[in-house]
């Protein structure tokens, strides 16, 4: 082969990879941005990447498309190693047409999309773009079609991480949406449905697109986004890390960190004074859940959005684990609708990717009140007690103080499905509280009574006598067995090791009907 063609080769290689060339390449970083291909090279272990479809060309001749060049069709696409294992990407290129998608591009998404599910890896989308290439038509809503499709063919098959490193709106933000976790950049990335302008015109609201669609928006009120990154650097770190608690697809089990062994089986004696005295006051679960998984080491998912519920990643002993705990610092630690959805989506990704689930409780109930329940809390509150019912991984159980009612077995409570679950001696299970019981159970005698306020502190006491600690329950059957708390990750270590091979058969169906 004549030097001619080879060189001929790499100058259209080094044109292509320089985008929208350096002008456009320096509009983004001055926006605080990194290009598509600066953010590849940041994620994947060096050279490593293996880019696809770099040649590839739209055929529009619309709108004086035809005349137009668009290196690489606005997104790179390709796979790589992530800490030594294969990852496939997308990455949009705003630099070029502002990475808008049209039929070529969507083609170079759906092949990279296909590659991912053939070799069961996992699968990362960097958003960053202007949304649909109007020109093209409805060439560029079949794009979209198609990557929504693929999107859910591969749920519950590989993960799926969407990054919003920049805009994501209109008919875009549903693949995201369609994935599992997202990562959004504050003030860099916007997620909406409809822009500012649409909506000042159809409803006269005024709103900024950072208000409307940033990261603070989406992670505190509408629980789109999963983690907030303050740039495009800890945006790939966040995506790496959460990688490395996942296995690459649903044949196989979570990566398992030999190091973590050196974290050793210890008593911890702090777990015996966390929980106070008195019922009512409030103590943080963090505390709890970081004394209990290796290393101290927690990625919380969530974390600003229904927090009175804490979900999030961990290990024992070098095995992942999904951890769902009441929190009671919020709102007591209650159920509510956002806790309930929020809870259920992890249970969910947790089973389809053989992830054990260790659940922490400490609930009062259901949260009361008319939204509440005008708002569906029985429809979503049976969202958990569908999820934990139908999963299959090996699931643990500790209550550590109050697990009351209907709340209680939605936590996972063993006839919900728990291969064990343990009380602290501070647990306190019954069909409720102590206060409301009594008010229930002697209402006649309390209103024929002298002094109903004297009675009511004795049946109060009488009953928190009988209930409020784990041993009828235990007695019962109920509970597996009643620990000391320094003694928690010692026992669901073991149970954990023990439970490993666990095989659960069910009806044969297409798929349970979850209340949505």
């Amino acid at each position: 082969m004549s030097e001619n063609k080879i060189e001929k080769l790499r100058r259209e290689k080094s044109r292509l990879y320089s985008g929208g060339g350096a002008g456009r390449i320096e509009k983004q970083h001055a926006a605080g941005k990194m290009t598509a291909r600066e953010r590849l090279a940041l994620l994947f272990d060096e050279d490593s990447f293996q880019e696809t479809n770099l040649f590839m060309k739209h055929r529009c001749v619309h709108f004086g498309m035809e005349s137009k060049e668009m290196p690489g069709e606005g997104v790179v696409t390709g796979v790589g190693m992530i800490e030594s294992r294969p990852v496939y990407a997308a990455s949009q290129d705003f630099t070029v047409a502002g990475g808008s998608v049209g039929e070529a591009n969507a083609k170079k998404i759906h092949q990279i999309m296909d590659d991912a599910l053939k070799t069961g890896d996992p699968f990362i989308f960097i958003n960053d773009s202007g949304g649909a290439r109007i020109q093209e038509g409805v060439d560029a809503l079949a794009g979209y079609g198609g990557i929504f499709y693929r999107n859910v063919k591969m749920s519950g098959v590989v993960p799926q991480i969407s990054i919003i490193a920049g805009p994501c709106a209109g008919g875009a933000a549903y693949s995201p949406a369609l994935t599992d976790f997202i990562i959004q950049v504050r003030h860099e990335g916007q997620l909406f449905i409809t822009g500012p302008n649409v909506i000042k015109q159809v409803t006269g609201e005024v709103i900024s697109a950072e208000e409307l669609g940033g990261a603070d928006s989406h992670a505190y009120y509408s629980g789109v986004v999963h983690f907030i990154a303050e740039n495009d650097q800890e945006a790939l770190q966040l995506a790496k890390r959460l990688l490395s608690f996942l296995p690459s697809n649903n044949m196989e089990d979570p990566p398992f960190i030999t190091d973590e062994i050196e974290s050793g089986i210890q008593d911890d004696n702090f777990l015996n004074s966390v929980i106070p005295d008195d019922p009512k006051k409030p103590y943080d679960m963090h505390d709890i859940i970081l004394h209990i998984v290796d290393r101290g080491d927690f990625l919380e998912i969530q974390e600003h959005f229904a927090s009175n519920i804490i979900i999030g990643f961990g290990r024992l002993m070098g095995r992942t684990i999904g951890i769902i705990a009441n929190q009671p610092k919020v709102k007591a630690g209650v159920l509510d609708i956002d806790s309930s959805d929020k809870s259920s989506r992890f249970i969910r990704f947790c089973n389809a990717f053989n992830i054990p689930l260790v659940t922490f409780v400490d609930v009062p109930g259901f949260m009361p009140g008319l939204d509440q329940e005008f708002g569906g809390i029985i429809r979503h509150g049976a969202k958990m007690l569908f999820s934990y019912s139908a999963a299959t991984v090996p699931k643990l159980t500790v209550v550590v103080r109050k697990a009351y009612g209907g709340a209680f077995l939605a936590m996972c409570s063993k006839d919900m499905g728990a291969d064990r679950l343990y009380a602290w001696p501070s647990a306190e299970i019954a069909v409720m509280g102590a206060e409301g019981a009594v008010n229930v159970l002697y209402r006649d005698k309390l209103e024929k009574s002298d002094d109903s306020e004297q009675l009511r502190l004795e049946l109060i006491n009488d009953y928190k006598a009988t209930f409020a600690n784990p041993f009828i329950a235990a007695a019962r059957g109920y509970i597996d067995d009643i620990i000391e708390p320094s003694e928690t990750r010692a026992v669901l270590i073991n149970a954990l090791e023990f439970l490993k091979s666990k095989r659960e058969i069910r009806p044969q169906k297409k798929h349970g009907l979850i209340p949505l």
